[in-house]
């Protein structure tokens, strides 16, 4: 065998012999998704990288607002911040109407 036709029939020095570290998903689109999808690829973006791109900023989006929610639990939870809010309550008094 030639190595021209063994280059186009047994493509395996490169690609397949590198170690893969991803891991492959599959995903169902509704239209919206599916023209946010086109609109990145349009950009010069692959499909995968547009999608890894969206994944990792939605996570970095939603990391500080998982923060806070998670505070907000533990403050709701701590007896002297209920201690206080109930003293602040008292003394002010319930508000009459929303600001």
């Amino acid at each position: 065998m030639s190595a021209v036709l063994c280059h186009a029939v047994c493509m395996t020095e490169r690609d397949t012999l590198l170690p893969v570290n991803e891991r492959a998903i599959s995903v169902r689109l509704d239209d919206e998704a599916r023209a946010a999808l086109d609109e990145l690829v349009r950009s010069g973006l692959t499909q995968s990288d547009a999608i890894r791109k969206a994944l990792v900023e939605t996570a970095r989006r939603r990391g500080p607002r998982m923060s806070l929610t998670a505070e907000a639990m533990m403050l709701a939870a701590n007896e002297e911040d209920q201690r206080i809010k109930a003293e602040l309550l008292e003394f002010m008094g319930e508000p009459s109407e929303p600001w």
